[in-house]
């Protein structure tokens, strides 16, 4: 069926095509490591530059799927030549709604690597066509959009993950572990820090509008790639990993680094979403890229015999928090995927988190990096208390495409990875307004300001991309 074609015919044909399975894997198959081409996940690509390319190989070098098709708004651009040349058969396309209308029926999951602002479209139409999803996080810009985004997984049935991979790495399972065990509990305070250089660090704050547009690029339709945004004149600071900059566009550092840093504190304490979002401080505030460094604090009430709790994030090159006694710092994850200008560069105190409760306090990374009991004559005074973790079966890639195949449970799905996204979204308002936000749990709506509650949906979409809010 047609993207067209599905359009009109609502919401039937979509619970209709939700229900299609994928044939599992021979016995013999997987006994032997092999699995067959006919056994795999098809997989298309929209967004196959730089991080998105990198999720592309690394789904395909699990050996569990096929790189079918592949769409990016900028096909030709030198970011995308490598994956159009290790993928030379797959067909391409520009605009991810041709491709639907054209080859829909030869893929069965979709991989998601376009700009934060622009997942949602994209999700939300793969979905809708009973397509599975793995989307890079966070899941989206906007309160709003990932909300519909959650619940549009559970009404089409389709497995859905979001990238950030740590969740299926050593850290998910040993504080999983820690925490089912009771060297977890008790938590009041949580301290999430990255201190790295940032793209837009040492761009002028003073800033009163948008840059001069400058001719768009052969290989680029500026038009597709804006999507549901409001239109810009192009520049070249909003594409290539820019747009983390723009409010507009991206989720600044907060989004970028929380889902790595906070992501097993949020699911294994039970957070859900904060009542109260307070910017502490915000140096370089303006109204259209993110500060030059950002305190934070999000407040969480009391849940069952959870006592109430507050994350304080911290931003910026020299916005440290107070360490405790017997810090040390952490080592940076091995696995953490480079920026795509360039290698990550070295800071003063690595990006990672401080666990404060009521007995014991514990220091992490990011990403899988695991936890550690400070000081460290108190981790080796517990050492043979501590349980025994396992290991993970799989992962970010595999649990995904295992997932579609019905063989295991994603780990980020959109359920959880949901309201850890909102969370983000919550605290970008707070940052972008530079102002405290209050919110209502129940009724998910900030009360104490008209402007931030409008904005927990966003502006408008422009003109032809309303159907993506409705799917």
């Amino acid at each position: 069926m047609k993207r067209r074609d599905f359009l009109k015919t609502g919401s039937k044909a979509a619970a209709a095509l939700a229900g299609f399975t994928i044939i599992p894997s021979a016995v013999l198959g997987k006994s032997m490591g092999y699995v067959a081409p006919s056994d795999k996940v098809n997989v298309a690509g929209i967004g196959i530059g730089n991080r998105g390319g990198e999720i592309l190989k690394a789904l395909h070098g699990t050996g569990l799927a096929n790189i079918v098709a592949l769409c990016d708004a900028d096909m030709g651009a030198p970011h995308t030549v490598d994956l159009m040349e290790k993928f030379p058969n797959a067909p391409r396309f520009q605009d991810f709604r041709r491709m639907f209308d054209r080859a829909s029926g030869s893929f069965d999951a979709v991989c998601v690597g376009t700009p934060d602002f622009s997942h949602f479209p994209v999700t939300m139409l793969s979905m809708a066509m009973g397509k599975h999803v793995f989307v890079e996080k966070p899941m989206a810009r906007t309160f709003y959009e990932v909300e519909l985004m959650t619940e549009a997984a559970k009404r089409h049935n389709v497995v859905t993950q979001m990238g950030n991979q740590g969740h299926s790495q050593a850290n998910y399972f040993q504080f999983k572990t820690w925490v089912e065990a009771g060297i977890i509990k008790d938590v009041t305070s949580v301290v999430a820090h990255m201190n790295g250089r940032r793209r837009w660090h040492g761009w002028d704050p003073a800033i009163t509008r948008f840059p001069e547009g400058e001719p768009v690029p052969d290989t680029l339709d500026w038009d597709g790639w804006l999507s549901q945004a409001q239109i810009r004149d192009y520049h070249r600071d909003f594409i290539n990993g820019q747009w983390r900059c723009w409010y507009d566009f991206g989720m600044g550092a907060l989004g970028d680094w929380g889902a790595h840093i906070i992501d097993t504190v949020h699911r294994f304490l039970d957070l859900g979403l904060p009542y109260e979002v307070d910017p502490i401080r915000l140096d370089g505030h303006n109204n259209f890229f993110f500060p030059m460094a950002t305190t934070l604090d999000f407040k969480f009430p009391a849940r069952g015999n959870k006592p109430p709790m507050t994350i304080t994030w911290y931003d910026g090159l020299n916005n440290f928090p107070e360490l405790p006694e017997g810090h040390v710092g952490s080592e940076l994850d091995p696995d953490i995927p480079p920026p795509s200008d360039g290698e990550l560069q070295p800071t003063q105190l690595n990006p990672g988190k401080i666990i404060y409760s009521k007995d014991l306090t514990f220091q992490g990374g990011s990403h899988g990096s695991t936890l550690s009991i400070i000081p460290s004559e108190k981790h080796e005074e517990m050492l043979s208390s501590l349980p025994e973790v396992p290991e993970s079966p799989s992962d970010h890639f595999e649990n995904f495409l295992l997932g579609c195949k019905g063989e295991e449970e994603c780990r980020s799905s959109f359920e959880i990875a949901g309201p850890l996204s909102q969370v983000f979204c919550l605290g970008v308002l707070a940052q972008r307004l530079g102002t405290k936000i209050v919110f209502d749990r129940d009724t998910k709506q900030i009360i104490n300001n008209p402007t931030a509650n409008e904005l927990l949906f966003g502006p408008m979409p422009r003109r032809g991309w309303e159907e993506f809010y409705t799917l």
